[in-house]
């Protein structure tokens, strides 16, 4: 898992067509704007849950992904 470090109205950018910008930090909870293709399906995971009935995959971690500073 790449974990990121983001500040209110930061963005980061997925395959060049997922755009996913912290909205507003209130507490412990965290609000997110997600700008995503049409075919793209952008669900909470227990809805997702609920849709098929299981866990989403997760993709084996990359062995070149970076981190870079904040």
């Amino acid at each position: 898992m790449l974990v990121l470090s983001r500040k209110k109205n930061e963005s980061i950018v997925i395959n060049n067509d997922v755009v996913i910008t912290i909205v507003e930090i209130r507490g412990d909870k965290v609000r997110l704007g997600i700008v995503a293709p049409k075919d793209v399906s952008v669900h909470r995971e227990e809805v997702y849950e609920a849709i098929h009935g299981s866990k989403p995959q997760t993709v084996a971690p990359a062995t070149n992904a970076t981190a870079l500073p904040d």
